[in-house]
């Protein structure tokens, strides 16, 4: 049955990002559905120049602590395809966001999207996927962005108190 439920969390997971859907929670409005939390976290971050990034996330259950980004670019200005991971550091481990998604050179918009995977500590054999959407600001390099999406654990703890 927690494989089904670990599947099942990772397809709702792809159709909310993919689709921009919002699932509704179970949870008595709590954001928990059959040991999957919906993601809605803020995040203030930094470009460190060389495809390097840094953030600070919020409001985000268990994925709140920090970021550590690394993006290559294609393509052609204005707007470059980015791909790259994103690896976030919480209370409860460490889990990797592999993304893709597209940076506009004239407006610093940016959004990104994928799976994630390689968790440790409470986060080992999660699944789920995230969307982040921001905007750089192209002199200093500071940004701002939300976090969506799900997160769903490998063990029947859930309890991600509050975050």
């Amino acid at each position: 049955m927690k494989g089904f439920r670990s599947l099942l969390c990772v397809l709702v997971s792809g159709l909310a990002v993919v689709g921009g859907a919002q699932a509704s929670s179970a949870g008595g409005g709590h954001g928990h559905d059959h040991g999957c939390q919906k993601i809605h976290a803020t995040g203030v971050g930094q470009d460190l120049g060389g495809g390097n990034t840094t953030a600070t996330i919020r409001h985000g259950g268990p994925l709140n602590g920090t970021t550590s980004g690394h993006f290559v670019t294609a393509g052609a200005p204005p707007v470059f395809a980015i791909s790259g991971t994103v690896t976030f550091t919480t209370k409860h481990g460490t889990i990797v966001a592999t993304v893709t998604g597209t940076f506009d050179v004239t407006t610093g918009a940016f959004t990104a999207s994928g799976p994630l995977s390689g968790g440790t500590g409470k986060l080992a054999g999660a699944t789920g996927a995230l969307r982040l959407t921001g905007v750089e600001n192209l002199s200093t390099g500071a940004f701002t962005e939300t976090i969506t999406g799900m997160i769903c654990l490998a063990h029947d703890d859930h309890d991600w108190g509050d975050d």
